[in-house]
């Protein structure tokens, strides 16, 4: 089974805000089989437009105050045979891999937020680091990214992050 993941991060996009996910955002989105999100969503709103593209699946940042209660603070699920965490902050850059491991010790990949950093990256024992940065707020990254997560017959045969800089 062959499955085009989008990953998503840190939009902080509130309701009623001029600003929404720049376009290059919403064409990677097309096509989508499953949609994540690790946090900082903070406006549920973007959530049911996310879901009308596929299946979404969102935790809770530490923006999401009105997602109390809404979302998980954690999610483990399996997207098309890999077993994927999805979390809002991972802590430290030092330290990573073997954090996440413990954590999470039967993902194969653990997607996470918070920093705007993009990370696609090996961790420890095989486990894939992935935060797609933010699509809405750079915060000192050279651009705005989503990310993709490619999974096919139980495996992931790509990952990539996009950038998705409006024009």
């Amino acid at each position: 089974m062959r499955m085009r993941v989008v990953v998503l991060s840190d939009t902080h996009l509130h309701r009623g805000s001029r600003r929404l996910l720049p376009e290059a955002a919403y064409r990677t989105l097309d096509g989508a089989d499953a949609v994540l999100h690790a946090g900082d969503v903070v406006d549920e709103a973007l959530l049911q437009v996310l879901a009308t593209v596929a299946p979404t699946h969102a935790v809770l940042g530490n923006n999401d105050h009105g997602l109390v209660g809404v979302l998980p603070g954690r999610l483990e699920l399996d997207l098309g045979g890999v077993a994927v965490a999805l979390v809002h902050d991972s802590g430290s850059r030092i330290g990573r891999p073997a954090r996440m491991r413990r954590r999470f010790p039967r993902a194969d990949v653990v997607v996470f937020g918070h920093s705007h950093i993009p990370v696609d990256e090996a961790g420890d024992g095989g486990q894939w680091l992935f935060n797609p940065g933010s699509p809405t707020q750079r915060r000192g990254q050279p651009h705005h990214t989503v990310g993709v997560l490619d999974i096919d017959d139980g495996r992931v045969v790509g990952h990539r992050i996009v950038v998705v800089d409006p024009p």
